[in-house]
């Protein structure tokens, strides 16, 4: 474990603490998932996506959430299709019925984005959905290729991905460890406040947070109060009168975090009472600290202050560049890409079209790559073009 000084820009100066990663994706190909009929972008260390409301930029980090899903321990294909209503709802709406889906990913561990794995699927759609294809290659040579001489005499094996069965997995596995590790936290305060009021309880995984305490309460004790005290720092800096964080247990062995202000040191406040820029800070300091491979962040500058917000794209390069981590988050604030460290490679704009919403990246737009090397910001080039045409030509609810 290493450990790593954020200095910011003479504003969070905060202490973590991390372990070494070893791959990111430096390539995605999407065809027929959801708002996109052809996607084809490599992919940096950190990607911001932008675009207006509606484009797509949630169903694009799900591609990822997707992978996650199959890799995982109880997941699989059969359930990542069916908890997100069905091959019908992730197909793409221009593409005709039968159209297959496809996704395909490049792993590397090199700085030159050499890729040294590739993984590929096709989804066919039936009842249950099966795959059109699976291939997986290792630098140029060709570990897997599905449909293979088993498959076709027992055509039920094209329910499973081998992505999901260690049995068949063992040359590729790093690949599985990769996607299982994948991790997204888009906390909403009030499913944590009131978990009992949400419904689907039995999900081993709730990325909105319902299940946040939860998972603070399975990290083992140590790691878990260690990155506490990290939070409780980075929460001094940046709350107001903010003294100290507490991880509890009520009498029912039900895990709670405390905080404790200085005019108010004999009081402390549960979460439920925590204000909603608290709580989802509390979620993406959390996520810093517990990603080391792929993080998916969904707009997290939403509830936090102006000033703060100018300082996450600096801290998320700051914490996840010396681990090799790798980040991509949705935004569609000017505030957080304000930071001129942010370079148009870094940059997706999705663009909706008849055909499905286009991704180009920010530094291939001629008109953004001339504004980014005269100085300007990514807000100042590139953030106006996310607009909807229409506010320009007439005012809200005439």
């Amino acid at each position: 474990m290493t450990a790593y000084h954020l200095e910011g820009r003479g504003y969070l100066h905060i202490t973590f603490y991390y372990e070494k990663a070893y791959m990111k994706i430096s390539r995605i190909i999407l065809k027929n998932w959801r708002n996109f009929q052809l996607v084809d972008v490599p992919l940096e260390e950190r990607i911001f996506l932008i675009g207006a409301n509606a484009s797509g930029k949630s169903n694009f980090l799900d591609a990822f959430r997707f992978l996650h899903d199959i890799a995982k321990t109880g997941g699989g294909l059969q359930r990542s299709v069916t908890e997100r209503g069905g091959l019908s709802s992730i197909r793409c709406f221009t593409a005709p019925k039968s159209s297959i889906v496809e996704l395909e990913v490049h792993l590397t561990d090199s700085s030159d984005n050499t890729p040294r794995f590739k993984y590929a699927i096709g989804i066919k759609p039936g009842h249950p959905v099966t795959l059109a294809y699976e291939r997986v290659f290792q630098s140029n040579q060709q570990l897997i290729n599905r449909p293979d001489k088993e498959d076709k005499q027992d055509v039920l094996r094209l329910t499973q991905t081998y992505l999901e069965q260690i049995s068949t997995n063992a040359h590729f596995r790093e690949i599985a460890h990769f996607f299982g590790s994948v991790f997204y936290l888009h906390l909403v305060p009030q499913l944590l406040r009131f978990p009992e009021n949400v419904l689907n309880q039995g999900l081993s995984e709730n990325p909105f947070g319902r299940t946040f305490l939860k998972q603070l309460s399975n990290t083992p004790e140590k790691i878990r109060q260690f990155r506490l005290k990290q939070i409780e720092q980075g929460l001094r800096i940046t709350i107001p009168q903010f003294k100290r964080l507490i991880y509890s247990e009520d009498e029912k062995d039900m895990p709670h975090l405390e905080a404790v202000y200085e005019p108010w040191e004999q009081v402390s406040l549960r979460e439920n009472q925590f204000s909603d820029g608290t709580l989802r800070l509390i979620g993406l300091f959390w996520a810093l600290l517990e990603s080391d491979t792929l993080l998916l962040l969904e707009e997290p500058e939403l509830s936090l202050n102006g000033r703060i917000v100018n300082e996450l794209a600096p801290l998320i390069y700051r914490l996840q560049h010396p681990k090799q981590g790798q980040v991509i988050l949705s935004t569609q604030s000017g505030a957080l890409l304000s930071d001129k460290g942010i370079a148009g490679e870094e940059v997706l704009l999705l663009t909706p079209s008849e055909k499905g919403t286009q991704v180009e990246l920010a530094s291939s737009i001629e008109p953004v790559r001339h504004l980014l090397e005269a100085g300007l910001s990514i807000a100042d080039a590139a953030l106006s073009r996310t607009n909807p045409p229409a506010l320009h030509e007439q005012s809200l609810f005439q």
